[in-house]
């Protein structure tokens, strides 16, 4: 089992359930060229979140779920743009919402998984990534 899965799930047991959210990236259900290695530990994330420990954990109360998020707009973007001009519009036109994500984005589907509004979610995964899996 993955470490951090191994520290959370004994606490959650011990106080009768919870929500387990890991984040894998869309990279999780698609490959990139020359990123194998990166793209196996997001395909990775995903095999431990769905369904293995949603399925092990879940009469216990214990929901597992994963956040995709597509590319977000933070200060690695902004430097690959300045060392490689165009690379922003490059990837705006993976994302058919005519945008990158924002921190912002991410969270409010984490809060929402973290709630009891998705007390039925267990063994999904969630793409915030304004279509970059639908194009």
């Amino acid at each position: 089992m993955e470490p951090a899965l191994q520290a959370e799930i004994p606490q959650m047991l011990a106080q009768g359930g919870g929500s387990i959210i890991n984040t894998a990236l869309v990279l999780g259900q698609v490959a990139i060229a020359h990123q194998s290695a990166y793209v196996t530990s997001k395909h990775g994330v995903i095999g431990l979140t769905t369904p293995a420990a949603a399925v092990e954990y879940s009469d216990k109360g214990i929901r597992v779920n994963a956040v995709l998020p597509g590319v977000i707009q933070t200060p690695m973007i902004d430097a690959l743009e300045e060392t490689y001009p165009g690379f922003k519009d490059a990837l705006l036109t993976k994302h058919p919402i005519g945008r990158l994500g924002t921190p912002h984005d991410i969270a409010e589907m984490v809060a929402w998984l973290g709630s009891d509004a998705a007390a039925f979610a267990t063994g999904a995964q969630f793409a915030v990534d304004g279509g970059y899996l639908a194009i």
